[in-house]
């Protein structure tokens, strides 16, 4: 009997969506996932650069934390619940702030795109 694969195809970050490496776009797994997260913030979509997810680990729970912080992402890949719920916000801005991250992006591809 062939073994069943229980790896999500994606990984939830503090409500954005990222591979299974951690990356927004990624070509080992042919993902992508820029327009849902740009969708998700209320932005169109667009031609942008990638977001970076920072090192991050998971800890005894499972919940994905940055590892220059210590601060816990908010999602649980296991039981596919925010932990904000029960945990209180304690999601690291710093490290996971994706609208402003996302937002950075959208403007310098605007630029970019002016320039050509």
């Amino acid at each position: 009997m062939a073994a069943i694969d229980s790896t999500p195809a994606t990984v939830e970050i503090n409500d954005a969506i990222f591979c299974t490496h951690l990356k927004e776009q990624c070509t080992d797994c042919d993902f992508d996932g820029r327009e849902e997260n740009d969708s998700f913030y209320g932005y169109d979509s667009i031609d942008r650069a990638p977001i970076e997810c920072p090192a991050s680990t998971t800890n005894k729970d499972g919940v994905y934390q940055c590892k220059k912080h210590g601060s816990a992402g908010l999602y649980h890949p296991v039981t596919a619940i925010c932990t904000r719920l029960t945990r209180g916000c304690a999601g690291c801005n710093q490290c996971y702030g994706w609208k402003k991250q996302i937002s950075r992006a959208i403007v310098a591809a605007k630029k970019n795109r002016g320039k050509n």
